[in-house]
């Protein structure tokens, strides 16, 4: 039964993860005023209680200067929020392929290696699906962006997996 019961479990990580690819394709099919977040941040935020710090905050992202003087302090803050929404996303992703892979593979490295080889490979092809969209710019920058969060969620899951199986094997 415990082997039967770890299989379902795997194959939730999986849905998971195909969960969250569904959720990128349905994003990228929409166009950046589809889904901006600047109406919502302006009613939230109208006070703008970060503008003291974030108007100090200046740097260059594929090509273009992103600063508060630059593109206004709400698109400023939409722009890290749209960011770590990249890094989120493929970190939890390759996550729960690298559990959903873990018990399949013996060697979990080959599962981590996997895990975020597929993210990448799928954050490829999500900045190729962006191309098609109108108003959207496929951004290298983002792919890398996402294979960072590929990557750190890997690395997370595993050190996490690792100090429970370490925990379990001590009170044993």
């Amino acid at each position: 039964m415990d082997g039967k019961f770890m299989k379902n479990k795997n194959n939730i990580y999986f849905a998971l993860a195909v969960l969250i690819i569904v959720i990128l394709f349905i994003s990228s099919s929409e166009t950046y005023k589809q889904q901006t977040s600047v109406p919502f941040l302006e009613k939230y935020l109208a006070n703008k209680p970060f503008e003291n710090w974030l108007s100090n905050v200046s740097f260059s992202y594929a090509g273009q200067v992103e600063s508060v003087q630059q593109v206004g302090y709400f698109k400023f803050v939409e722009f890290f929020i749209r960011k770590a929404a990249h890094f989120m996303t493929y970190f939890l992703m390759a996550g729960f392929i690298f559990l959903g892979l873990k018990n399949r593979i013996k060697k979990w490295r080959y599962s981590g290696f996997i895990a975020i080889a597929c993210a990448a490979i799928y954050a490829s092809f999500d900045e190729f699906h962006q191309s098609l969209t109108g108003g959207r710019s496929p951004l290298v920058q983002d792919v890398i962006l996402d294979t960072i969060g590929a990557t750190a969620g890997v690395l997370l899951t595993i050190l996490i997996v690792t100090l429970y199986h370490r925990r379990k094997t001590r009170k044993n």
